[in-house]
């Protein structure tokens, strides 16, 4: 069978039977379709052991065009997306290399990025305003770090499912997963002062500012509801700018909040598996990244009991 055939007809069974949301498939698509251009193949049964393997230093060797090369982990996703294409193909019953041959490299343990409590504040003291961007910039932040969302999370958020008096409501993250969030009190006094400037009809939580608002009534005027929700590439230039502004030194984007809000859970005695399902996260390992908090306390451990004996010597 044609192999870019049954590429495609993999996809459409991760979107119909497995469920998997249109980022992790339009992933797979880039990751396999890079594969078949560089292996030049067009059978599965000439996936073989020598041919991963030769994509695999292609992968170790590959730089873009500013001579950055690909990270361990992103290697990594190419080689589960076969993985997971094999064990289709398999599925099938098509020959080709049996999906266990393939082992998972090891990556270099990740470390993630998190501001300290004094720069959170900083960063939300920035958007200090009285207009609708200050108000509807200073409501995103506080929500990003109150609730700890994923930038996708926060900008599919639609007014109607938003609960402000109960202080928390439900969200779609990965995996099509829905969970519960939390609103903090000063987020919530932040959406009540944002969602009092709104006077559209548009469902989505956060939109463009008023100017934006009155170019796209001009262009459209049919209104469509989507065109005034802002994309989570706004959202990441909103939280740089406020960085920025609160002069803090670090590269920081929408996941740092949500670094932030685990990490200061777990600083303020959370367990890890509450934080887990706070975050969303099918599997504690993914959870246990945040582990380098505990690093302080195991610290101030050492130092409090590690030479009690040689004191009282």
């Amino acid at each position: 069978m044609d192999i870019k055939l049954l590429k495609s007809q993999f996809l459409e069974y991760l979107e119909i039977e497995r469920n998997r949301s249109q980022k992790t498939i339009e992933n797979y698509n880039h990751y396999l379709e890079r594969f078949l251009a560089w292996a030049d193949i067009e059978d599965p049964g000439d996936i073989t052991d020598d041919l991963i393997r030769g994509f695999r230093v292609y992968l170790s060797r590959f730089e873009n065009d500013k001579r950055v090369p690909l990270k361990k982990i992103t290697q990594n996703y190419y080689v589960i997306a076969l993985r997971s294409f094999l064990k289709y193909l398999a599925k099938r019953d098509i020959k080709s290399l049996p999906a266990e041959k393939i082992e998972i490299g090891k990556s270099a343990g990740r470390e993630v990025e998190f501001l300290e409590a004094e720069e959170v504040e900083r960063i939300l003291a920035a958007a200090n305003g009285a207009d609708f961007k200050s108000l509807r910039d200073r409501a995103m932040l506080e929500l990003l770090f109150s609730a700890g969302l994923r930038v996708s999370e926060l900008t599919n958020i639609n007014r109607d499912k938003l609960d402000l008096i109960n202080r928390e409501f439900s969200v779609r993250g990965k995996g099509d997963k829905v969970r519960v969030v939390f609103v903090s009190d000063g987020a919530a006094t932040a959406l009540r002062r944002y969602l009092e400037k709104r006077m559209d009809i548009d469902p989505a939580l956060f939109v463009r500012d008023e100017k934006g608002l009155a170019k796209f009534a001009v262009k459209n005027k049919e209104n469509k509801a989507d065109g005034l929700r802002l994309t989570p590439r706004s959202v990441q230039r909103i939280v740089k700018h406020y960085a920025t502004k609160a002069g803090i030194i670090k590269d920081v984007h929408p996941h740092t909040l949500r670094h932030s809000f685990a990490t200061d859970l777990l600083m303020n005695g959370a367990d890890i598996r509450s934080v887990q399902a706070m975050l969303g996260h099918a599997s504690i390992t993914t959870t246990q990244v945040y582990t380098h908090v505990t690093n302080r306390q195991l610290k101030e451990v050492h130092q409090a009991f590690h030479a009690r004996r040689r004191k009282r010597s």
